[in-house]
């Protein structure tokens, strides 16, 4: 069976101004890397927008509307919701796009349509919490994809695996009091935003986070998947995993100071698919989170999605 490709051209009106590391550039280099010749099969789907019924499955209601209304209207101007989160008059339709691509993916896997997904938008999504955003996330994707899961599919067990180099905290708060929802993230510690303490286990052993130390490489990262994070999600038994995929664990990203590459990044994939097959009723549904230099967040993002192709 196939991997989908969904993205939207909006996602690149999301303007954060100049020298902001969460810029247009990154998902330009993205597609780019997905130009290449080894996507050549690689199906590709235009990304709807999310509905405010689907975002207030996650979101406060008057927290989603709040954000919508501060779009600027006109023009270069941005709304600052936060010191690292920003708006332009195109983030709106991005941010709406970014969701509804988890969305569509949801259900494309899940009724067949393909086995896998990768969604290739921004702004990123796991540090949104039910009523703030931060850490350049306006709505957070993979928990609106999770939810929708559940309503529009009748799942009972949905596992979230986010393997970027910063904790997501707003997954973990939006996951936390729910025990059919499972969420395991690998991440720097300390780094921001402070939490993923590995003391968490949420409602019913349905958090797992697995900190790793500044300089922490492949073999350290793999350790703790396969110690941590691997037996959590199989006792879990899942009907479907979706990741967060941030690449900002490469040795090259200027956030961070992990010591990855794009073969750690090819494994893990490997390995969540390997679990899928075994336990879910369909494949993987994947999400773009961070990367933030563009040679190491294109040839991960490459790595990824050719490893989904053949899993």
């Amino acid at each position: 069976m196939s991997t989908i490709l969904f993205s939207h051209p909006s996602c690149l009106a999301h303007e954060t101004g100049w020298g902001h590391p969460e810029c247009a550039d990154r998902l330009r280099a993205v597609m780019r890397a997905l130009e290449a010749e080894d996507f050549h099969y690689l199906e590709r789907a235009e990304a709807p927008p999310a509905t405010r019924e689907q975002l207030i499955r996650v979101h406060d209601p008057d927290y989603v509307d709040w954000v919508l209304s501060k779009v600027p209207s006109v023009g270069h101007n941005v709304f600052h919701l936060d010191g690292d989160t920003v708006m332009s008059p195109g983030s709106g339709e991005a941010a709406l796009h970014a969701a509804g691509a988890v969305v569509a993916a949801v259900d494309t896997v899940l009724t067949g349509g393909a086995y896998s997904a990768f969604c290739a938008v921004r702004p990123p999504g796991h540090h949104a919490e039910p009523n703030h955003a931060m850490g350049f996330c306006l709505f957070n994707n993979v928990a609106v994809g999770a939810l929708h899961a559940r309503v529009a599919h009748g799942l009972e067990r949905i596992a979230v695996v986010d393997f970027d180099v910063h904790h997501g905290n707003g997954t973990q708060a939006m996951f936390e009091k729910d025990p059919g929802l499972f969420y395991a993230s690998t991440h720097q510690a300390p780094l921001y935003p402070g939490t993923g303490a590995a003391g968490d286990t949420g409602v019913a052993d349905n958090i797992v986070n697995a900190p790793l130390p500044p300089g922490a490489d492949g073999p350290a990262f793999r350790k703790s998947f396969a110690e941590h994070v691997f037996p959590a999600l199989e006792a879990f038994r899942p009907e479907l995993i979706l990741v967060s995929a941030g690449f900002d664990g490469h040795a090259l990203d200027p956030l961070a100071n992990m010591r990855l590459s794009e073969q750690d990044y090819r494994w893990v994939t490997e390995e969540l698919a390997r679990l899928a097959r075994k336990m879910c009723r369909a494949g993987l549904v994947s999400t773009l989170e961070g990367g933030y230099d563009l040679y190491a967040l294109s040839s991960s993002v490459a790595a990824h999605v050719a490893t989904l192709m053949i899993n």
